[in-house]
């Protein structure tokens, strides 16, 4: 089975989360969080960090991890991205538009989940409501979630398998 590994942070503050209309690339024309690919030579932290700030222009300056996705596409069975979700209250910089992306702050009961991707409704308010969890979803033709598995755990980090 070949993994890859992603990154995906949202960066929350009062009753409010920083998303991003992703406007090129994988996930275009959807709300999301910040993140992406990993570096071989960065640990999941520094690529979250990374990421952050290039798509969005904010450095994290605390943040935890929260969350553990594995997508699997039906058309690319075998080949899974691992996501590991960070949750960050505290940060240098105003959120600015980049080529990638382009941030808004939503308030958590306006969160736009039909321009999101299909799974974010089954597991984003367990995140909204400060839950760890590990998922696990599987897509099909147009994206539509054809199984999915979510836990609600104790530690993000102590039940990876």
């Amino acid at each position: 089975m070949k993994r890859k590994l992603f990154t995906l942070v949202f960066a929350v503050q009062d009753d409010r989360v920083l998303l991003g209309m992703k406007k090129r690339g994988f996930g275009s024309g959807r709300w999301n969080g910040f993140g992406g690919k990993v570096h071989e030579s960065e640990s999941v932290a520094e690529g979250a960090i990374r990421e952050t700030q290039e798509e969005c222009g904010i450095r994290l300056t605390a943040f935890e991890e929260v969350g553990v996705h594995e997508f699997e596409f039906e058309k690319e069975r075998g080949s899974i991205l691992e996501v590991h979700v960070f949750r960050s209250a505290a940060w240098e910089g105003d959120p600015v538009e980049t080529e990638e992306m382009r941030p808004e702050w939503f308030p958590i009961d306006k969160i736009p989940y039909d321009e999101m991707w299909p799974d974010d409704r089954y597991w984003f308010p367990a995140f909204l409501a400060k839950k760890k969890f590990r998922t696990r979803f599987l897509f099909g033709d147009g994206d539509a979630v054809l199984e999915q598995d979510i836990r609600i755990i104790e530690s993000a980090i102590a039940e990876r398998e």
